[in-house]
């Protein structure tokens, strides 16, 4: 059907903004995907973390699990004190890693997760209780979802190159003071030798640790040197990437955590006075994501809470980063016809599936946007001139919108 009868208006609103038979499909999405996993790890983090304090705060812990006549005390004391704060700490970081689709953090997840369960099955106090059935739920999300979570790590080389000399300090640390260990003060062990370089390092220096000779005293401050360097390279190569993402937020980018986590959202390409109204119209509906590379009108929508990315619409890298294939459709709706041409063929190419509705600013282009792959070509301009024709005849202007939802329904 030609876009001068009107029909692709209402099909388009409906079909794509207000599927009914898809509707129970979205909501059981917002309760079983991706996000929920990521969510429901977070409040298993914090769930954890007061759980581990609750226990610290005792004057003595009961093992009373099913677990607690399986492991050593020397085991289940610790783990029954420490165990609820060290794995919040742990599952903080993979909470971060899951929320970025991060594949290794799901992998880490996969262990850690269940791994916890260890905890409430060996004291079994009632405050434990919670956390184990959270871990009930948490985990089949967490390997329904695996799918989800295939982002490489993506590290860049400085960041892989402090991170291993970080590594490096702390193995050559512990080997060397260990191999000293008749030149230091308090160092027997293995975990003697680990525990002072990390104190080392962090510059705590507790004084129950302490170099006897010239020769330990000089490795102990090269510890200081390497480790202190190391660390203050890996801070930046790892803080750095951050603040330019916080910094390219406040230009309307989205970050990399926020794309990752889109699903049954409607991608706008362009911006103009068309996809203007349709912001104001769905913007409480639907997550929108537009797509522009003004700078200027990106920095706006940002500050009203609408999701940008500043980048060319018409770039395929750029629209498979806005998930296109997993949105519920596409607008291809600025003020050049030329470029929405563009825009239609690199989403065709990325998602040959996925629904496009495009706007034309002239007539003769509707032609040219149904031929690139457009499912659905409205003009604007058209409509409204119509609309304003039987207006000034007298005639009633519903009825024309009328006409066009009947000539829609009977397609």
């Amino acid at each position: 059907m030609s876009d001068s009868s009107g029909g692709p208006v209402q099909r388009a609103i409906e079909e794509i903004f207000y599927p009914a038979d898809r509707i129970p499909l979205v909501e059981w999405r917002e309760f079983s995907g991706a996000r929920s996993t990521v969510s429901l790890t977070a409040a298993l983090t914090l769930l954890s973390f007061v759980t581990g304090l609750s226990n610290l705060s005792q004057p003595s812990v009961t093992l009373a699990g099913p677990l607690a006549g399986l492991l050593p005390t020397s085991l289940a004391v610790p783990l029954a004190r420490f165990g609820g704060v060290l794995f919040a700490f742990v599952l903080g970081i993979l909470a971060v890693g899951l929320q970025r689709r991060k594949r290794i953090a799901w992998l880490a997840a996969a262990v850690v997760v269940p791994a916890l369960a260890v905890l409430p099955l060996t004291t079994l106090r009632p405050t434990d209780i919670p956390v184990l059935v959270l871990i009930a739920i948490t985990f089949p999300l967490h390997v329904r979802n695996r799918d989800q979570f295939r982002q490489s790590l993506d590290l860049s080389s400085l960041q892989i190159a402090s991170l291993s000399a970080i590594l490096g300090v702390v193995l050559y640390g512990t080997v060397g003071s260990y191999g000293l260990r008749d030149q230091f003060g308090g160092i027997s062990t293995w975990g003697d030798a680990f525990y002072y370089v990390i104190v080392t390092i962090a510059t705590v220096g507790y004084g129950d640790i302490t170099p006897t000779t010239g020769i330990s005293k000089w490795f102990s401050l090269s510890i200081i040197l390497f480790g202190t360097g190391a660390f203050t390279v890996a801070v930046g190569a790892l803080i750095g990437p951050a603040i330019e993402s916080r910094m390219a937020a406040a230009f309307g980018n989205m970050t990399a955590s926020e794309l990752t986590l889109l699903e049954d959202h409607v991608v706008v390409l362009g911006y103009g006075d068309v996809t203007e109204s349709l912001l104001e119209e769905l913007g409480a509906e639907t997550e929108l994501v537009v797509v522009t590379p003004d700078q200027e009108t990106a920095s706006q929508l940002n500050t009203e809470g609408v999701n940008v990315l500043t980048d060319d619409p018409t770039d395929e890298s750029v629209l498979r980063d806005a998930r296109t294939d997993a949105a519920r459709g596409v607008v291809v709706g600025s003020d050049d016809d030329a470029r929405d041409v563009l825009a239609v063929l690199a989403t065709r190419n990325v998602d040959p599936d996925v629904r496009i509705v495009a706007a034309a600013n002239e007539a003769r282009n509707v032609e040219k946007l149904e031929s690139v792959g457009a499912d659905d070509v409205i003009n604007p301009l058209e409509i409204g001139g119509r609309l304003l024709g039987r207006s000034v005849l007298g005639g009633d202007s519903r009825s024309l919108l009328n006409e066009i939802s009947g000539n829609a329904d009977d397609e």
